[in-house]
């Protein structure tokens, strides 16, 4: 966002308005109409708030819906692991996200896809992820995530965004964590 854009947001609009309807209050000069001033001029505040942050409060209403209907990580086969395909963190190890579907190796299938409700700015978004077998395609898993991107007051901070549910519980990193499961060895059975 360009300075100059930020200060016109910030700094112009609310002045010019509050010199305007300064002048008219003092022109003024019964209580019906400085009323009247005074509710227009909120209004018009209200106004620009709703045009700035309006599609940004209904696109974050959306998330919340979609994310209802289908959000979140579904498991319908748990993967055993032995400890070496684990690394010190409870992570599995050959997970390599840059190599597409084959970020899991041979044996299963890592699926991706993004597709936008909105794009732009504001933008909303929707992310599925999958992990199937590789022999025969059958689905281990899945995740779905909806989210906002951008939208917000102008200003030299970061634009805003909001996800549902919360990434590090429905990204690819929880549902490679749900269905690939380390399997503990009992030494005394």
């Amino acid at each position: 966002m360009s300075l100059i854009l930020m200060f016109f947001y910030w700094v112009v609009i609310p002045i010019t308005i509050f010199w305007v309807a300064r002048r008219l209050w003092r022109s003024s000069k019964s209580p019906l109409s400085k009323s009247l001033i005074l509710g227009i001029t909120v209004v018009i505040f209200v106004g620009l708030w709703w045009l700035v942050m309006g599609e940004t409060w209904m696109l974050d209403r959306q998330v919340r819906e979609l994310c209802e209907k289908d959000g979140g990580v579904k498991v319908y086969e748990t993967v055993m692991l032995p400890a070496e395909k684990f690394n010190k963190y409870g992570q599995i190890n050959f997970y390599h996200p840059i190599d597409g579907e084959n970020a899991l190796g041979s044996e299963f299938i890592f699926k991706e896809n993004s597709f936008y409700y909105k794009r732009g700015n504001p933008a909303l978004i929707r992310h599925h992820y999958q992990v199937l077998q590789g022999a025969n395609g059958k689905l281990l898993g899945e995740t779905v995530s909806y989210g906002r991107g951008g939208g917000g007051l102008p200003g030299p901070w970061h634009p805003s965004s909001f996800t549902c549910p919360e990434i590090n519980l429905a990204g690819p990193n929880a549902l490679l964590k749900a269905v690939f499961v380390f399997a503990s060895v009992n030494k005394g059975d």
